[in-house]
């Protein structure tokens, strides 16, 4: 190779590097905590989370491409649903989605900085979980504003 060429092929990799870089970082991962009072050989609970896993495909989020997905499965113990929501509020997610009052009780405790979006709760201002329907702690979270 002759040394024009050389410096050439050198100098045209030095342009095109950063930009290959760049296109192989890929997009920002998102992360989904999910506290659940059930065990992992419950079952209903393992088919609700495929189910919210394929809606989460269909809206163009996938594992390990740009969305995280930590779950805890507390089994209902008050003392695992305490120290799963722990776990999770530690692992700083960008929401965190619970089921039942049972889990979203720990979480809205142990947090008040990352939403919470919670299921499965018949009467979330009875429960104590939030302060009204149309308000709840003042603050309007809809988990597709973290997604986007």
């Amino acid at each position: 190779m002759h040394r024009r060429e050389f410096i050439t092929l050198l100098g045209s990799s030095a342009v095109t590097w950063p930009l290959e870089a760049r296109a192989q970082q890929g997009e920002r991962v998102r992360r989904v905590g999910m506290l659940l009072p059930a065990t992992l050989d419950d079952s209903e609970y393992p088919g609700l989370v495929r189910g919210f896993v394929e809606r989460l495909q269909q809206l163009g989020w996938t594992e390990a491409r740009n969305v995280r997905i930590d779950i805890r499965w507390a089994g209902g113990g008050a003392d695992a649903n305490r120290k799963f929501a722990g776990e999770l509020v530690a692992l700083a997610p960008d929401v965190i989605v619970a089921a039942g009052n049972t889990s979203a009780g720990p979480l809205l405790q142990a947090t008040r900085a990352i939403p919470v979006v919670f299921a499965i709760v018949p009467d979330p201002v009875g429960a104590g979980l939030v302060d009204s329907l149309a308000r709840p702690r003042g603050q309007r979270h809809r988990i597709h504003e973290f997604f986007i």
